[in-house]
């Protein structure tokens, strides 16, 4: 996840935020209250739409006035019905949500303050970390368990084999589910 997260205020207009997502090079952002509290996410096509009419005639149509058109608003345009996840969700999870709901970028919450974003780009980080990474992320958390502790690992483009000769059948099972569950793990197998 990206954090801090970059944020836009809700009575900011359109022309700020968009000012905003362009300069800092994202494609969404939560929408926050007076008090700092998420009401919303506000995305570049939010913000397109809002800018853009729709009507492919209108271009045929005067200019108006400087002035004449109302200000559009974030409030107007964000979207209310946020996804989030909060902060211990599981990778999984979050690529489901964002597969499923076609979302490109999620909240991520403490409770209910907001931490961070985590967006497609994200994920994408994760699948493309080396091998060493990996291996060294697999290590760790086999270490955290004393029944997973002396596994040794190999990883070749995300494949992770453990190898271990001595370890009884449950503890190979938990080692191979904990090297499952860590992030850019393509496979795992145990070799004895």
């Amino acid at each position: 996840m990206t954090t801090p997260v970059v944020s836009v205020p809700r009575t900011w207009s359109v022309k700020q935020a968009v000012r905003l997502l362009y300069e800092q090079d994202i494609t969404a952002a939560p929408v926050v209250d007076e008090r700092g509290r998420m009401v919303g996410i506000v995305s570049e096509m939010d913000l397109l739409r809002a800018e853009f009419e729709t009507d492919p005639g209108s271009y045929r149509r005067p200019a108006a006035e400087a002035g004449s058109r109302p200000s559009v608003g974030v409030a107007d345009v964000m979207t209310t019905a946020v996804r989030t996840v909060q902060e211990d969700a599981d990778i999984l999870d979050l690529a489901e949500l964002m597969i499923t709901m076609g979302v490109k970028s999620v909240p991520v919450l403490r409770g209910d303050e907001l931490v961070g974003i985590a967006s497609r780009r994200d994920l994408m980080g994760v699948l493309a970390e080396g091998d060493e990474r990996i291996r060294d992320d697999v290590l760790a958390a086999l270490r955290d368990s004393t029944e997973t502790a002396g596994w040794r690992v190999a990883v070749h483009d995300g494949l992770v084999e453990l190898s271990g000769g001595d370890a009884d059948e449950r503890s190979a099972r938990i080692a191979e589910l904990i090297a499952g569950t860590v992030p850019g793990v393509a496979g795992v197998t145990l070799t004895r």
